[in-house]
């Protein structure tokens, strides 16, 4: 595909220059690089080609081209609503404009404003949230991932499938983030098993694969997420899981931990009287004909129907599963796994405000695999069995 650009850019008399060293999980030390070669070419648009790191990475040194002055910390502190913070960014695009093509499907990073960059003196992941970070243009061509990695393909698509849960049950939701999320979860359902079977064989697939990603990523850019991308987020830069697999390995504990009638502790600034996330779940189940009774028989067809999915496109059932025989790291660190993601810039807009403890148990419960529903804090929690 590089190669393909560079020609097209070439045949138009257009000066360009690449850099090309962006690895998963992009790292201050590589923006820092990116931005020595973006500082010294100065150019007049940026295209970021690739999955979404790279698309990450450029948000992020595009950002830092045009306002140096910027701290990384203010970016990097929690909010409730980026709309409404007391850090906001300058507008960007005075020096150059973005423009952002995804190769794979599943970030849905070209259409918004968060971009995840990992300080590798710490190992902390922090996810960056403004609106002057979306870019100017987004290229959705399914063209170009008829030939992604098999491999690619199932972690692609369940981080865009927690996309598109979490930003239905957050506390932002809204009519038009509603729609976007459920035709996502639709389509993702329908085709996400044949697209990583297949591949190019079923480009009906891939191609709608690729749009759902896309659909995710503007509805979770208008409701945010929640925490599951929390705990993805320090799972995936501590033990260095790839991010839609971390997501993965939560989102079913994730839903059942918020399907809960008395939440010990409210969300903030909810839209709503009531608790009505196990409500939302429902419906979800619901639009995917899934079956149940009561609400609490559609929660557990729908985290069947997620167990399910994960099962067909061959995506590990536990963390420990994907570790090997790290029990004694993965229990000493979580503690700074909690804290960290506690402190995630995704857990505020969660329907169900956690406590420290809750975010260590679904560390547990998605580690072990197993779980049996008890009376903890006053709610539906879990109780815990190491294995």
């Amino acid at each position: 595909m590089n190669e393909e650009m560079e020609q097209v850019l070439e045949d138009i008399d257009i000066k360009y220059d690449i850099f090309y060293d962006v690895e998963p999980d992009p790292t201050l030390g590589t923006i820092n690089q990116g931005l020595a070669l973006m500082n010294s070419f100065h150019p007049d648009v940026i295209i970021a080609i690739g999955g979404g790191s790279p698309m990450d990475a450029a948000k992020i040194m595009w950002l830092m081209s045009e306002h140096p002055e910027i701290e990384f910390e203010g970016l990097a502190m929690r909010f409730m609503d980026i709309r409404k913070r007391v850090y906001d960014l300058p507008p960007l695009g005075e020096k150059a404009m973005m423009v952002a093509i995804p190769t794979t499907s599943g970030t849905g990073s070209e259409v918004t404003p968060f971009a995840v960059v990992t300080d590798e003196s710490t190992g902390i992941k922090y996810p960056l949230a403004d609106y002057a970070l979306t870019p100017n243009m987004a290229i959705v061509d399914p063209k170009l991932v008829m030939n992604m990695p098999k491999s690619l393909t199932p972690f692609g698509g369940i981080d865009a499938l927690t996309h598109a849960l979490e930003s239905y049950v957050s506390v932002f939701a809204s009519e038009f983030t509603n729609g976007l999320a459920l035709k996502a979860i639709g389509l993702l359902f329908e085709y996400l098993p044949s697209a990583y079977k297949n591949g190019v064989a079923d480009t009906k697939a891939r191609e709608k694969v690729h749009y759902a990603a896309t659909i995710a990523g503007i509805a979770f850019s208008n409701a945010f997420l929640g925490i599951c991308h929390s705990l993805a987020h320090k799972l995936g830069s501590t033990f260095h899981v790839p991010h839609g697999l971390a997501n993965a390995l939560m989102i079913s504990h994730v839903i059942r931990y918020n399907s809960t009638d008395a939440p010990f502790k409210q969300a903030i600034f909810p839209q709503y009287k009531f608790p009505n996330a196990k409500f939302r779940y429902a419906q979800i189940a619901d639009y995917l004909h899934l079956g149940g009774d009561s609400e609490d028989e559609k929660v557990e067809k729908l985290i069947e129907a997620v167990e399910n999915l994960k099962r067909e496109v061959d995506i590990p059932a536990t963390i420990k599963d994907v570790l090997g025989e790290k029990d004694q790291q993965f229990y000493e660190s979580l503690e700074v796994l909690s804290e960290q993601a506690f402190d995630d810039q995704c857990t505020g807009a969660n329907p169900r405000y956690p406590l420290m403890n809750d975010l260590e148990d679904l560390y547990i419960l998605a580690y072990a695999g197993k779980d049996k529903n008890v009376e903890l804090n006053g709610s539906q929690k879990t109780e815990l069995i190491k294995v």
